[in-house]
């Protein structure tokens, strides 16, 4: 596979192991952002009055089409934390009632949770997945043992942002479906990353980010709702799509899609990303991005002779991989020093008292990326 960091706009000097933060973004699908948005500028009242609704029914079929599922099932936001907001928010959970989640959750989502349990009531639970995950089935039963009379919603991650595991979330949709529990998945790194197909999925809600793995603007995210769930959702901010009777829309898209003035042109460039990645052959990219993936876990835990959080199974990870460090790393220095000493981007976690170095890998990335961080770790903690 030939690089392809000259389609990005990263800076050359840097050694970019961080695109699960907040993704980066194409030069073509870049300039397709700021074209929607000189389109805006040229005729405000036309682009935004007129036009918006049709544009964002295309940008949604699309959407649709690459994730599998109906343009109708989804509403564009900005990011996975505002999606699972409005969900959040609108489930009328009482002090009855237990939400059940893993203690690999992304640590916003886990304050969310937290505060509206506080609100109203409701228990939320942290089921501990233990480490080194070594099947599947392990964590499906696992996560399981959770499962309790009062569980009336299950929330987990897809892909998880701390650990950057994968798990096995279309077995627990099925029980959950049986036992009439609510599912809510947390995708944040799942779309760009691993093949989705919602409607077979099955999932209750399905929140994914889109500037992330798939390489559109940022703030670019989605939510999806099963048709026979929709009506439990309330808006988030309530404006003209309320009340509203607009041709060929859902009231679930016209509950959420209109919040008032705002840029809508990531969302209107996730075709284009889509188109990028498509023209550029992604799924070979993915696959030279999960050898290297494999090869930075294994290289990084022969260096602190730790083992790594779960097994070399394919189905465990993608092109992301967290890797532990000892336990007496000072994290913050540590990142600092890879930065500053060596222009080296790469998170630091500390979580559930482990400390962890996730690394990244994008198209954009080489063999002489991991090359380079592999060589600093060894100078700074080998």
């Amino acid at each position: 596979m030939k690089p392809i960091k000259e389609h990005f706009l990263l800076d050359p000097n840097v050694v970019f192991l961080n695109h699960g933060s907040f993704g980066a973004t194409p030069k073509p699908v870049f300039r397709e952002y700021q074209r929607w948005q000189l389109e805006l500028e040229r005729q405000p009242v036309e682009f935004l009055g007129r036009r918006i609704t049709g544009l964002m029914a295309e940008s949604r079929a699309a959407l649709g089409k690459y994730v599998g599922t109906h343009a109708d099932n989804l509403v564009y936001t900005q990011n996975v934390t505002i999606s699972l907001n409005i969900i959040a928010h609108s489930l009328e959970l009482d002090p009855n009632d237990e939400v059940l989640a893993t203690d690999h959750e992304y640590g916003a989502m886990d304050r969310m949770w937290r505060f509206l349990s506080k609100e109203r009531g409701f228990r939320y639970i942290n089921q501990q997945i233990k480490t080194p995950l070594t099947t599947e089935e392990n964590f499906i039963d696992c996560l399981w043992r959770g499962v309790t009379s009062r569980t009336r919603v299950i929330f987990i991650s897809h892909i998880t942002s701390p650990t950057a595991m994968i798990f096995p979330i279309k077995e627990i949709v099925r029980r959950a479906h049986e036992a009439g529990i609510i599912t809510i998945i947390d995708g944040a790194h799942a779309p760009g990353q691993i093949p989705l197909h919602l409607d077979s999925l099955g999932a209750d809600f399905y929140c994914g980010n889109l500037h992330k793995w798939l390489c559109a603007p940022k703030g670019a995210g989605f939510l999806y709702a099963r048709p026979e769930r929709q009506h439990l959702l309330k808006p988030l901010v309530i404006s003209w799509g309320y009340e509203s009777e607009t041709p060929g829309n859902s009231q679930f898209i016209d509950h959420n899609e209109w919040w008032g003035t705002r840029d809508m042109a990531a969302f209107l460039s996730v075709p284009a990303a889509i188109e990028f990645q498509e023209k550029h052959d992604w799924d070979k990219v993915q696959n030279t991005c999960h050898e290297l993936a494999r090869d930075a876990q294994s290289r990084i835990c022969e260096l602190t002779e730790l083992a790594p959080l779960h097994s070399g199974a394919d189905s465990l990870f993608r092109q992301m991989i967290a890797a532990p460090l000892p336990r007496d790393t000072d994290i913050n220095v540590l990142k600092a020093r890879l930065y500053d000493e060596y222009n080296i981007e790469v998170p630091l976690i500390d979580w559930n008292g482990n400390k962890l170095i996730r690394v990244s890998v994008q198209g954009y990335n080489t063999r002489r990326d991991i090359d380079e961080l592999c060589r600093a770790l060894s100078l700074l903690i080998g």
